[in-house]
Parts: structure tokens; C-alpha cells; sequence
């Protein structure tokens, strides 16, 4: 399945008849104004994992993220209105007018954000590794942090 847009195929649904991949494009032609991420790790500590099961599948434990908790963090990753429903019928799709309109996440806009914290954590550790090597002393070490 191709997904264009202008005349741009902007992302697919392949498969190769074992794996399923879903793509979106991500061609350096296609985007501009790139700006570093920064605060990886303050923004990583700001989501919020939880175990749990969905109500129609109360056997099958999960792991994941409310969307409306992630949507302050990584707005790009949420979309829908939290707490929204469906103002009217809509049969063709069996969805009663009050039925939940559910909000949706794109696991795959958490990605960047994982990549930035975990550079910084990177960074700090061998920054620290550094600092304790060419240290003199313990006493040297302490100060500096």
C-alpha cells in the first residue's frame, strides 16, 4: 500500500509475507528548519509507562503510554482530543452517537526522543569515565561534581 501526497509517496505498508513494515517518509528532501533535539532526557522522564490490559482484553497484559499524558511531551505522536466522543450515528461504521472517540499515538514519533536521551546518557557517562580516569584523587572527583 503506497501513501502519496502531491505526487510523493510519503509512506507504505509492505510486506514481504513474514514482516509486515509500516513506513513514513523520512527523505531529507522532504523537510527543512532541522534543529538538534535537546533535553532528551527531561523530556524521557516526563512520559509515564504503565503495565496494563485493555477492557475488551482483559487477559492480555500490555505496556504503553495515555496518549494524553504523551501529547505535553511529543505532540507529533498523539492524535485526537482527549476525552472526546462521537457527536452522531455513523452505521455504516457502527459507531453510536456519545461512543468514545479514542485518541491514537504513533509509537514511532517516541523514537528520536529515546535516540536524544540516550545519547545524553552516553555522553555523561563517558564525560564521568573521563573525569574519574585523569582524576588524581577522590577528592578531586567529588569537587567537580
Amino acid at each position: 500500500i503506497q501513501l502519496n501526497y502531491n505526487g510523493t509517496q510519503r509512506g507504505s505498508i509492505q510486506t514481504d509475507g513474514t514482516v509486515i513494515a509500516f513506513n513514513t517518509g523520512s527523505d531529507y528532501r522532504l523537510k527543512e528548519n532541522e534543529v538538534a533535539l535537546t533535553d532528551g532526557i527531561t523530556k524521557v522522564k516526563q512520559l509515564k509507562p504503565y503495565t496494563f490490559n485493555f477492557k475488551d482484553s482483559p487477559n492480555k497484559i500490555d505496556q504503553g503510554f495515555f496518549a494524553h499524558e504523551v501529547q505535553p511531551v511529543v505532540p507529533g505522536a498523539v492524535s485526537g482530543t482527549k476525552d472526546a466522543v462521537h457527536s452522531e450515528d455513523k452505521d455504516s461504521e457502527g459507531i453510536k452517537a456519545g461512543d468514545i472517540d479514542a485518541q491514537q499515538m504513533d509509537y514511532a514519533k517516541l523514537t528520536p526522543l529515546l535516540t536524544a536521551a540516550l545519547q545524553e546518557a552516553i555522553e555523561e557517562t563517558e564525560s564521568l569515565k573521563t573525569l574519574i580516569k585523569n582524576s588524581s584523587s577522590f577528592a578531586a572527583l567529588k569537587s567537580s561534581l
